[in-house]
């Protein structure tokens, strides 16, 4: 197929949008021919655009930030999609590689098909457009989802990078982005379009009033930088993991979702939050207090996690370590100080910082608890919950800054369990004080420099130049 050199970002993106609307333009077209029962000759086929880039020699002295750079000469490629989407980003990447390298960009059609459900941007549901009669044809004709093309090999290091001839330039492919993007709207009850940069996830409703309450004072506000507030549309079916967004119009608001209870969701979540490249994430909950000194309402900063939630074991063994970052931790302290009007020699009055484990069975009080008590003591864990370490370990996978602050509201080795009564009043006076820290953090992780914050630190061997 033919491809196109392009000297500057712009032009390339350029190329990439004509490319992708013109593709899947046809797509839609020759299925609302098909729907109105018209007879096609051939298959209806449309493919993914294609970015390259030959990079000739490599940096001497690669810079700080973890995206924009090849650490080795060589080509490298991948599949685009929804380059509209994407525009901001793909901008910022590509000046950073024609910054650095000097290199030209090459653009093109690339040998892999758009399943006809992505060339729908809100989805496609067959059964209510195609009648029954033409369903027979319907696969022969058209390209399906193909789960082979849509895994997470590059993420987790699973290609052999040094013998191949041609090297990835982004962690995803263009069926990869297609699916989680559909799977966002899914779940969340919102399009992707209007996830902000940060990211914060909790698993209590009562944030979520909470952060409703905060984004109309902020949208209220002329001088807040926030211009609009975006919440699931009312249904019949509440989505199953709602997302609320507080935005700004360089992208860089303030998403919260509510993940619901447990490792699962908030493995599912991550997934496919991870394809928007989000510039952070940060889990705020509430967890189990496991030591004595500890009281209803401390803040438990996470710099260390026991992974007893399992759901990511095939993807990332439990023997890779999950290492605090520094800049996120410095921001969630800084927020603590300021919110709490704690000065920062004091901190260790209400917040401690230290182990968190995360576990997949939230009645482990009911079993014989000798076992689990051992291992909290040993890996010296002062908080215990069901999402921090899964949010913690999918974006040291996914490569996106992340960070944990919790709450204590229970402490179940020591005969304060969580009962209606008694939970229904800590939140009262917990909640807003607490999510008031983390859309601080998020802010002042928006105000560093890129890189400080997108620092080289998570990138692996032969890493892809697009972070």
């Amino acid at each position: 197929m033919s491809t196109e050199s392009h000297e500057s970002p712009e032009a390339a993106l350029a190329a990439l949008q004509r490319l992708y609307a013109e593709e899947t333009a046809r797509l839609r077209d020759r299925f609302a021919a098909f729907a109105r029962g018209e007879r096609l000759e051939a298959p209806a086929r449309g493919f993914y655009p294609r970015l390259s880039v030959t990079v000739e020699r490599t940096l001497p002295h690669p810079p700080a930030q973890s995206f924009g750079f090849c650490d080795a000469a060589g080509r490298f490629e991948t599949t685009v999609t929804r380059p509209d989407l994407f525009a901001r980003y793909l901008l910022t990447q590509l000046r950073e590689i024609r910054a650095n390298h000097g290199c030209a960009f090459e653009t093109g059609l690339s040998d892999m098909p758009i399943p006809i459900h992505f060339a729908f941007p809100t989805g496609l549901h067959v059964e209510g457009e195609v009648s029954f009669e033409n369903l027979a044809d319907f696969g022969r004709l058209f390209d399906m989802p193909d789960l082979a093309t849509m895994d997470d090999t590059h993420v987790n290091g699973e290609i052999d990078y040094l013998g191949a001839a041609v090297r990835p330039l982004s962690l995803f492919t263009a069926p990869r982005i297609d699916y989680s993007l559909h799977r966002l709207q899914h779940y969340t009850g919102t399009g992707a379009e209007d996830f902000q940069n940060f990211v914060l996830y909790t698993n209590y409703q009562f944030y979520v009033d909470g952060f409703r309450r905060l984004a109309q004072e902020r949208v209220a506000d002329p001088s807040s930088g926030y211009d609009a507030f975006v919440e699931p549309r009312a249904g019949a079916h509440p989505p199953q993991m709602p997302a609320y967004h507080l935005k700004r119009a360089d992208d860089n608001g303030i998403t919260l979702v509510n993940i619901g209870v447990g490792p699962s969701n908030a493995k599912t979540m991550t997934d496919h939050v991870a394809v928007l490249r989000p510039s952070a994430w940060v889990m705020l909950g509430h967890c189990a207090g496991l030591r004595r000194t500890q009281r209803l309402g401390d803040y438990v900063l996470a710099h260390g996690y026991v992974r007893d939630d399992h759901v990511l074991d095939a993807d990332l063994p439990v023997w890779v370590p999950i290492p605090a970052l520094a800049e996120v931790q410095q921001a969630l302290e800084g927020a603590v100080s300021e919110v709490a009007g704690v000065a920062a020699e004091e901190l260790k009055r209400v917040m401690r910082t230290g182990t968190v484990a995360s576990i997949d069975n939230r009645n482990w009080e009911l079993r014989d608890q000798s076992e689990p008590i051992r291992r909290f003591s040993q890996s010296r864990a002062i908080g215990l919950d069901m999402e921090s370490a899964t949010i913690a370990a999918n974006g040291f996978r996914f490569r996106v800054p992340y960070g944990t602050l919790l709450v204590v509201s229970d402490r179940p080795m020591h005969g304060e369990l969580k009962l209606p009564g008694m939970a229904s009043e800590f939140y009262r006076r917990q909640v807003d004080r607490h999510l008031a820290v983390g859309v601080r953090a998020m802010e002042l992780l928006r105000q560093m420099p890129s890189h400080r914050l997108h620092s080289r630190k998570l990138r692996s061997f032969n890493e892809v130049p697009f972070q």
